[in-house]
């Protein structure tokens, strides 16, 4: 019998009410669940599992092949928390079965040491090592079985949890809820689940917490997984269409005389590459509708200069642009390179920082609001109430998966209906670009100029290091320089970034200032799942001590890092390009933007703690110029996974490979950061695997948008409302 109408709308209703509604969640629960994110009934039964444990494929541990994942159940035997060493804990569990005994070692996990008991049975799930004359697993997934788990083909989900709600609990909890929420009303019209073979969303979600088989738990996360990206991509679309209405779009001048002499300053020619992304943002700013274009480029292969050329056709217009870039560095660098060009094509600038004088800033924002200034560049700075534009027709954002959501719009609403221009040296694969930007235009660029020289790119081992710093001392005695990357400033444990890849720090979009420091350690990849054991992390300021006393001895030795003064850094800054410093230790704050060319070796300390993004990034950092340049990867991590990683650095330059390389090995948000909301909202998208799911989504809501635009019809009322609760919560935004 078909369920009535009011009971499907009474459960569809429900998911907005607070987790403690759910049976079994009381007070102490509902605080431990809001710990993961979980605060109602909406975010219990949306918290999916991270993997399954298939007991129709158990092995012994006799028969479990070494360096095969694999599923073996037993019983405890021993439990035992040890610390190594102070701020280090890691708990040994010995697991028994019929045929032989298994160890395993779990990482940063102490509370294992009062949940789990000798005598109790558990499926263990993870890759079989051999050391010692055991066989070993490290981190592997541990659940506890009860005794209706025993069932032969029984697939046990498991979720993230916590300390005080265990993965056993959570699938209790989750169980109760998806009771009370039965027949729930499903958003995605049902010509669109009919086109692309798609399970309803209730049945979906029982069959992805509880599946009875493997193929039944993959069917529902692709209907999930397109679900997720259906209302993004409506949310970005939609509310790019709302910004378009806000003003009256400027079509921009695309053939006046400063482009021209931009252009005739230039110092070379612009590669392949470069000449169809200028003209596709020229063809853009020339429309009479809003323009939002991402110019998604490799290291080195010139994004700034396609700035320059927009920047040259607001001030042929007669208007202002606004470019914002992450860092005080990267802006003083984009003024020192675009500054000369500008001057030659007699367009106005200032540099408007967080160091700026007062009696400066006042200059500048003067002439900013009588309309005397083409462009101004800047930090966070111009996010100030004070600055405002006469005529802002053009915002420009540098690196702009480093800002907020909140920042980039603030931006934009400098002026009435600007034109967007986003600049990003993250290689990010087309489908990842469309799954997050919705209808923005996309160019890429991975064509270098032909004078840059070639690099090298070498992994070692900690203890092979000196390797690394023979070749640095033959640069230096050819007159060249050193970066050393470390991943940290100094020793303080508050420091270290979390296991998840986090800084512990909040949130740019948080805060009420924006601190560059932040995101020295936001990309930071600490990889507690593969990793053997704690390692001591090299600090810059420890690590700069050590080599001008040692290594490097008759050289300067100079420390950057994003602690330092605005002052302190630019004389730092300073004092490298100038000669006057041959060794510059410093964090990832010379991440993007330093251009020296005498710059030649790379070393980057505890490599593994980084994405290869990241490194690829700084590895753009040398080889700049005419002379070669070398970088040398140095990791302690004794996991054979940590090495694999960044032996892809050895094999490619190209970094778009190394992106795609990345994401299937990480999260599309460990990646872009978690600045990035339209990567919080894809948990079940991968991107390597489900490029067609994406550009399936993506044309669907464009489809859906032209015919239906306000999403008016009776069809469409479902996911209207699911799109108002998430444009409430996640307060998601078209940021670019």
């Amino acid at each position: 019998m078909a369920e009535a109408p009011c009971d499907r709308l009474s459960s569809t209703l429900m998911l907005d009410e607070p987790v403690s509604s759910v049976r079994q969640v009381s007070a102490q629960r509902a605080t431990a669940l809001a710990s993961l994110g979980i605060k109602t009934v909406r975010d219990l039964v949306f918290h999916f599992p991270r993997r399954y444990v298939d007991l129709s494929s158990v092995e012994t541990i006799a028969s479990a092949s070494i360096g095969q994942s694999c599923t073996v159940a037993g019983i405890i035997h021993h439990v035992q928390l040890k610390t190594p060493k102070p701020r280090f804990q890691l708990v040994e569990i010995h697991i028994v079965d019929e045929t032989s005994i298994l160890i395993v070692t779990a990482f940063r996990q102490p509370w294992l040491a009062r949940s789990l008991h000798e005598g109790m049975r558990v499926a263990i799930a993870g890759t079989v090592e051999f050391s010692f004359g055991y066989k070993r697993m490290t981190n592997p997934v541990i659940q506890v079985l009860d005794e209706s788990d025993g069932a032969s083909g029984m697939i046990i989900s498991v979720h993230p949890a916590c300390e005080k709600v265990s993965a056993t609990l959570m699938r209790r909890l989750i169980k109760n809820a998806l009771e009370e929420v039965s027949g729930l009303i499903d958003p995605i019209p049902v010509d669109l689940r009919l086109r692309f073979r798609l399970m309803s969303r209730q049945n979906a979600l029982r069959a992805i917490h509880f599946p009875t088989s493997m193929d039944e738990a993959r069917a529902a996360r692709r209907r999930l997984a397109f679900e997720q990206l259906l209302i993004l991509e409506l949310m970005l679309m939609r509310e790019s269409m709302q910004r378009s209405l806000k003003g009256t779009a400027c079509a921009h001048v695309i053939d006046g005389p400063h482009l021209q002499a931009f252009s005739e300053a230039l110092p070379f020619e612009l590669t392949l590459d470069q000449q169809e992304a200028l003209a596709s943002i020229l063809s853009h700013m020339g429309s009479p509708r809003v323009a939002n274009h991402l110019v998604l480029g490799d290291v080195g292969t010139g994004k700034t200069v396609l700035a320059g050329f927009a920047i040259a056709a607001a001030a042929d217009t007669g208007t202002q642009a606004l470019f914002m870039a992450p860092t005080e560095l990267l802006a003083r660098q984009h003024a020192q390179s675009m500054g000369p060009l500008f001057d030659k094509a007699g367009i106005m600038w200032e540099v408007l920082c967080g160091s700026t004088s007062q009696n400066e800033r006042d200059a500048i924002l003067a002439k900013l609001a009588a309309g005397t200034i083409d462009v101004l560049i800047g930090t966070h700075a111009l996010l100030e109430d004070s600055v405002v534009a006469c005529a802002c027709t053009l915002v420009i954002i540098d690196e702009q998966q480093r800002f907020g959501v909140d920042q980039r719009e603030c931006l934009l609403s400098k002026g009435e209906a600007p034109d967007a221009l986003y600049l990003t040296a993250t290689p990010i694969p087309r489908t990842l670009a469309l799954a997050l930007y919705g209808d923005l235009t996309l160019s890429y660029l991975k064509m270098r100029p032909h004078n840059q020289a070639n690099r090298s790119t070498k992994v070692l081992r900690r203890a092979d290091q000196g390797i690394a710093f023979d070749a640095a001392r033959e640069a230096l005695s050819r007159g060249e320089q050193v970066y050393v990357v470390c991943p940290l400033i100094g020793q303080s444990s508050s420091e270290n970034a979390s296991p998840k890849g986090r800084s512990g720090k909040k949130d740019v979009e948080e805060t009420s200032s924006f601190d560059e420091d932040t995101y020295e350690f936001s990309d930071i990849s600490i990889e507690t799942d593969n990793d053997y054991g704690e390692v001591d992390l090299i600090a810059a300021e420890k690590e700069a001590a050590h080599l001008q006393s040692g290594v490097f001895i008759d050289y300067k030795v100079g420390l950057l890092h994003g602690r330092m003064s605005a002052e302190k850094k630019q004389q730092v800054m300073d004092a490298f390009r100038a000669g006057e410093v041959q060794i510059l230790v410093s964090t990832t704050v010379i991440e993007v933007g330093m251009d020296v060319e005498a710059a030649t070796v790379m070393i980057v300390q505890d490599a593994d703690r980084f994405g290869l993004s990241q490194l690829h990034q700084l590895r753009g950092r040398v080889g700049r110029g005419s002379l070669p340049g070398q970088m040398f990867l140095i990791s302690a991590s004794q996991a054979p996974s940590a090495l694999e990683r960044l032996s892809a650095m050895e094999r490619t330059e190209d970094g778009f490979e190394l992106a795609g390389y990345d994401l299937s090995l990480r999260r599309e948000g460990d990646i872009l950061g978690n600045r990035q909301h339209g990567a919080t909202m894809l948990s079940l998208v991968k991107v390597t695997r489900d490029g067609a799911m994406i550009e399936a989504a993506h044309d669907a809501a464009a489809a859906m948008l032209e015919d239906d635009p306000l999403l008016t019809l009776p069809e469409h009322a479902p996911l209207a409302r699911e799109l108002r609760l998430m444009f409430k919560d996640a307060h998601v935004r078209q940021g670019g």
